[in-house]
Parts: C-alpha cells; sequence; structure tokens
C-alpha cells in the first residue's frame, strides 16, 4: 500500500510544457521572421541563450520596442485547459501543492505570459534565465550560469546556462521536509536530467513527439527510470491526471 500524499510539488518547464508554444522562437516570428531565419542557421554554432539576447538586441536596432515583445508574449498559444488544471489543483486543500517553474527562458517572457493568464501567483519559485528592460526598451538577457565563472559539472547534456537536475535538487533543499511525491511536466531533452534524479512515488508527464519522450522511451523499456511515466500530447490529458491527483 502507497504511503498516504500530504504535500506534492509540481515542476512546470515552460516552452510547450505549461505553455503551448515556444516562448523564444515566438516572439521573432511574431515580429522579425527573417531573424527567426537567421536563428535557425545559427543555432548550432551559437549556445541558445546567448543567440535568443543578441538576436534581441537585433530586434531593438530593428525598432522593435517593449510594448511590441509584451503584446507578442500576451498572444502566445496556452491553452485554458492548461489553466483550468493548475488553477484547481493548486486550490485543493489536500493534498497541498506546491508549483516550482525550472524553464530554460527567461524570467521576463515567463513573468509577462504569466500575468497574461491570471496565472501570476501560481509559482513558489521561478528558476530560469535572469533578463530585464533597460531605459532604451531592449530586453538584456543573460545567462543563469555566468560563462565566464563555474561551471556546473552535469554529464547528462543539459544546456551551459543551467543544470536542471542541479536546480531541481537545490530547490528541495530549501524546501524540506521532503516532499512526499514530486511530478515533473517536461517536454524536452533539457528536462531528461531532472526526470533521472526522480524517485519511485514521483510521476513524470512527458509530452509525447518531442525530445524528452525520445530519451526516456528506452530508459523506461530497460527498466532504468525510477519514477513513474504518464504521456500527454495535449493540455486537456494534464488536466485530466491533475484531477487524478
Amino acid at each position: 500500500m502507497s504511503a498516504p500524499i500530504s504535500r506534492q510539488l509540481v515542476v512546470f518547464d515552460f516552452d510547450w510544457s505549461l505553455a503551448d508554444q515556444d516562448s523564444d522562437r515566438w516572439i521573432f516570428e511574431v515580429l522579425a521572421p527573417e531573424l527567426r531565419r537567421k536563428m535557425k542557421i545559427l543555432k548550432k554554432d551559437v549556445q541558445w541563450t546567448d543567440l535568443v539576447a543578441s538576436t534581441l538586441r537585433e530586434l531593438h536596432k530593428k525598432g522593435g520596442t517593449r510594448e511590441d515583445i509584451e503584446g507578442a508574449l500576451r498572444k502566445m498559444p496556452f491553452h485554458p485547459a492548461m489553466a483550468r488544471g493548475v488553477t484547481d489543483l493548486k486550490a485543493r486543500s489536500s493534498p497541498q501543492t506546491t508549483f516550482l517553474c525550472l524553464s530554460n527562458a527567461n524570467v521576463v517572457f515567463i513573468t509577462t505570459i504569466l500575468k497574461a493568464q491570471g496565472l501570476d501567483s501560481l509559482f513558489e519559485e521561478i528558476i530560469t534565465n535572469p533578463a530585464e528592460w533597460d531605459p532604451s526598451g531592449l530586453l538584456k538577457l543573460r545567462r543563469r550560469i555566468d560563462p565566464d565563472g563555474p561551471q556546473h559539472q552535469c554529464k547528462v547534456g543539459c544546456s551551459p546556462n543551467m543544470c536542471k537536475g542541479d536546480e531541481l535538487e537545490a530547490f528541495l533543499e530549501r524546501h524540506k521536509p521532503a516532499f512526499d511525491r514530486v511530478i515533473y511536466v517536461g517536454d524536452g531533452s533539457n528536462d531528461f536530467c531532472p526526470v533521472l534524479r526522480l524517485r519511485s512515488q514521483d510521476i513524470v508527464l512527458c509530452r509525447r513527439h518531442r525530445g524528452l519522450e525520445k530519451l526516456i522511451t528506452p530508459f523506461e523499456q530497460e527498466g532504468r527510470l525510477n519514477c513513474q511515466v504518464r504521456y500527454w500530447a495535449g493540455a486537456w490529458e494534464v488536466e485530466e491526471i491533475f484531477k487524478q491527483f
């Protein structure tokens, strides 16, 4: 018989997990498609956070404003079922649910979108890349881990700007006692590292047809995953799963 769940942590990746689009790419697809095309060409040679930062500078030089960017973010696809699902889960008294956002996007994109969806109080913490507006309207983005400072030692394949596994473990250390259950909602290959650190009572909600599923499948087939796996393709399925919790 499984132990009762009184405290649980729900960890969300942001792009293609909580939101139904990739914020880094969406901005340029909406405001400057020629810059989006340039990003596709450069992404093999330039670290992704650095590439987004440099493309934001180009957008600013072309006349892109803070109002343009915020307006595009407010229009980014976000499924109503996902908003309902997280709101209902947080409102329940039992189990007590804490939400953590763990994303390779940036704090301005994420908080702008959350506010537009009425979800600005959802997360206990948002762990992501820092960004801030300067007086000229340029959005200045930088890596969470400074390239000139000590680097993480992850061997799983996390991006240089952040090891999501390390960040999850640090959050859990800050919020002891341990949660009875961790539910991780993700889609990309950079979500694989934290998923490998989950326990047998924990659950990953893996979005189908994306990078995380490709990495998880052989591990699951060979019995090398500690956690349970639930698959989903649309936000309405996440809402269904949350109702079961």
